[in-house]
This record gives C-alpha cells, sequence and structure tokens, in this order.
C-alpha cells in the first residue's frame, strides 16, 4: 500500500478527512506531521490512530534549516507522496528539490496565490470562484494543476456561505488527487 504522510498547521479538518476516507483503504497515512505543538489537528489524528510528529519551525534559524530537518523527518517514514493541508509554511528549494509533495490551495490558481486566498477571492466579486490541488514546487502556489473544481457565487453570498463551498470542495477534491497522483505513478 503507498505511503502518504500529512503536513497541517491547524485545526486539521482536511487531514482528517483525508484520514477517513483514504486511510488504510487507497493508501496507509503513516504520520501527521505539523509545524506547531498546539495544533488542533495532532488531536484529530491521534483519534483516528494516526501517529503524529511536532517540528516547531520557531526552533530554526531560518527557513531552510527548518527545511533540512523536515525532509530528514518526513524521508524516514519513507513516503510515496507528502500531502500539505493547510500546512502553513512557504517552502524553499531545500524541500521543493527534495519531496514529491502536492497542495491544497482554496482558489481557481493561479488566481489568489498566497494565505488569505478565501478572502481575496470573495472579495473579488468574481463569478466564478473554486478550489486547486497542484505540486508543490519552488514557487509559491505555483507548481502544475493536478485538479480543480469551480462553482458559481449565488447572487447575495455571503462570506460564510462562500467559506462553506471552498471547504465542501476541498473535502472532495483532496482525496481524489491523491487517489489520481498515487495511481499516475504505479
Amino acid at each position: 500500500m503507498k505511503r502518504v504522510i500529512i503536513l497541517f498547521s491547524g485545526e486539521g479538518f482536511n487531514a482528517q478527512n483525508i484520514v477517513k476516507k483514504l486511510h488504510n483503504k487507497e493508501c496507509e497515512v503513516v504520520c501527521g506531521i505539523t509545524n506547531k505543538k498546539d495544533a488542533k489537528g495532532l488531536d484529530k489524528l491521534k483519534k483516528l490512530s494516526v501517529k503524529t510528529d511536532v517540528l516547531e519551525h520557531i526552533d530554526f534559524d531560518s527557513r531552510e534549516a527548518f527545511d533540512v530537518e523536515l525532509v530528514k523527518l518526513i524521508k524516514s517514514y519513507k513516503p510515496d507522496l507528502v500531502v500539505l493541508s493547510g500546512f502553513m509554511r512557504i517552502l524553499s528549494d531545500v524541500f521543493t528539490s527534495n519531496i514529491k509533495a502536492i497542495n491544497l490551495h482554496p482558489s481557481l490558481l493561479p488566481k489568489f496565490k498566497g494565505a488569505k486566498a478565501i478572502e481575496r477571492s470573495f472579495e473579488s466579486g468574481d463569478k466564478e470562484c473554486g478550489v486547486s490541488v497542484h505540486y508543490v514546487s519552488s514557487e509559491l502556489d505555483g507548481g502544475d494543476i493536478i485538479l480543480q473544481k469551480s462553482f458559481i457565487r449565488s447572487e447575495g453570498e455571503t462570506f460564510e456561505s462562500f467559506t462553506k463551498k471552498i471547504k465542501e470542495i476541498e473535502f472532495e477534491l483532496m482525496p481524489k488527487a491523491i487517489i489520481h497522483v498515487l495511481k499516475e505513478h504505479e
């Protein structure tokens, strides 16, 4: 069975969704790694019997020094794929040149790269909005697109209803993208 690692920084809802949909079915989630010791996703994954590790970026002098240790930790698990699911770190070439990874982004890339994508997408007034899954590259949110799914904004859309649509698409799209990438590299 293919081995997957999930990187996350916060609540871990997408990581939890991936584990529930794919773990011990389509792949084995061998570890969830976070860069924040108080990330709520730690409890979610532990309750699903998934091993977790914490590697705090604040313990390192530079982005590259953190990435060196992150790459070592990831490689110790011998994963087939690394999945960034709310991992709020800009990764250096140290990471991108050593790890095959995919990332979930809450906009239709190339629009609204980087942080606060949901807010910026909502405020844009664009009629068509959505979610992307892409390969991680040295360019922030600039790797090749794997899958995208869009929706048409409703009249009178509120930020809350907009965010809910984005989250529902994320929950659907990321597991599909993981299966797609794992099968593509069989």
